[in-house]
């Protein structure tokens, strides 16, 4: 059985995003499954016609590039019908027998109008409401026209599609909620490879001493910086840990949107030689970070998009045998189980996040179990080969059905 996929950014670009698609790609052969791909004008480079990234070869559509199609509206128009066409150009080459499109919503629009062309079962997988992420990016605001048209159209292409996946159960009740038939509907959830982690027992030394932490308990985050992860929260509850345990620090490992405002909230409150920021690193080198951490810390705040998604990093946290605190949002609670595998503080609440870390930096020594629970919660119900079999009778039935 061959699988077209769809993707809007791809390998061998290292994003969230990308990191559940080569998961995909990786597994899906391992089950003897044969793969073809197409990125859509969105990823950044679309000069070649194709490109070999990690052993895949991938179809790069190029984007319309005149003033016209470039106009809003007109230029999402432009996107879904040069993904179509180059969709059908690959499966006149390829003949697969299943488009399986992923989120956002244009690719799912593309992937049904080629599949109506080619008469081929479509599985749409959404990832996040994209939506809501402009709402969080400033692109939109919630319930605007382009908010509720962009909601609409992923709601469109839902309907229209033979099969639905989501990351997660928040996405799922949100479908279902519209009125999606709940047979349609199936949870792929994120997970990790163990094979590529490893339990964290020391502290890397060339970056202890660079960074000066040898008498430091060091909160930590590593990722985007985003607003909704609740950065400015956690920088605001420090001064508060401080007053407890004033050897505790913070290090922020990443970059993004709001880091400009975090510096400023950063200096504000004189906190300057308590925050590190070594800015993004080489993904070869995100371990050695995480070595530094006593306290792993996800602060998201409340809104729809946390509280309906499901991140991928406490997984990883989880597999290094990390302890993690976080916010008690959905998209948290679906994979961290309070005082069993991590812990979780009230959401948007800094006072009980402060209180929250204290505890938990006054207690290190008595984590172990909840260490190996987390492990133990990876190794047995979170791993890609897992998460990825669960295809396996969404495509036979579509097949069967050909």
């Amino acid at each position: 059985m061959k699988i077209l996929h769809v993707f809007d950014h791809t390998l061998p670009l290292h994003s969230g995003y990308t990191f559940r698609s080569r998961a995909i790609l990786q597994h899906q052969h391992l089950l003897g499954y044969s793969t073809c791909h197409v990125s859509s004008p969105k990823h950044p480079d679309n000069k070649a016609a194709t490109e070999v990234a990690e052993s895949f070869l991938f179809y790069r559509t190029k984007p319309w590039q005149t003033k016209f199609w470039q106009l809003p509206i007109l230029k999402e128009i432009a996107t879904v019908l040069a993904l179509k066409k180059r969709i059908l150009q690959v499966v006149a080459k390829e003949n697969p027998d299943i488009i399986h499109a992923h989120s956002p919503a244009l690719n799912g629009l593309a992937a049904l109008l080629a599949a109506k062309k080619c008469k081929l079962p479509v599985v749409y997988e959404i990832r996040a409401f994209w939506e809501d992420a402009a709402v969080d990016h400033g692109s939109c605001e919630e319930y605007d026209l382009r908010y509720t048209l962009t909601k609409k159209l992923e709601t469109y292409v839902v309907k229209r599609v033979n099969a639905v996946t989501t990351i997660c159960q928040g996405l799922r009740q949100d479908l279902l909620s519209r009125g999606i038939d709940a047979s349609k509907v199936t949870v792929i959830p994120n997970a990790v490879n163990p094979a590529q982690f490893q339990v964290i027992d020391k502290k890397h030394p060339a970056l202890l001493a660079k960074y000066q932490l040898q008498h430091k308990q060091v909160l930590g985050f590593l990722g985007s910086f985003y607003g909704y992860e609740g950065l400015d929260l956690l920088i605001q509850a420090l001064p508060i840990i401080q007053e407890k345990l004033p050897n505790t620090c913070l290090l922020l490992v990443g970059g993004g949107p709001q880091q400009a405002a975090l510096e400023t909230l950063i200096k504000q409150l004189g906190l300057t030689n308590s925050v590190i920021m070594p800015g993004r690193v080489p993904h070869s080198e995100v371990n050695k970070y995480y070595s530094l951490v006593d306290l792993l810390v996800y602060p998201r705040k409340s809104m729809r998009l946390t509280e309906l998604v499901t991140p991928l990093k406490p997984l990883e946290a989880m597999a290094q045998g990390m302890t993690l605190l976080a916010s008690d949002v959905g998209g948290h609670n679906e994979l961290i189980e309070h005082g069993k595998t991590g812990w979780l503080f009230q959401k948007d609440n800094i006072q009980d996040l402060a209180e929250q870390t204290i505890r938990l930096l006054q207690h290190r020594s008595s984590q172990h179990e909840i260490k190996q629970n987390g492990l133990a919660y990876v190794n047995e119900q979170r791993t890609w080969q897992l998460s990825v079999a669960r295809y396996q009778p969404i495509y036979g039935a579509l097949c069967n059905e050909r």
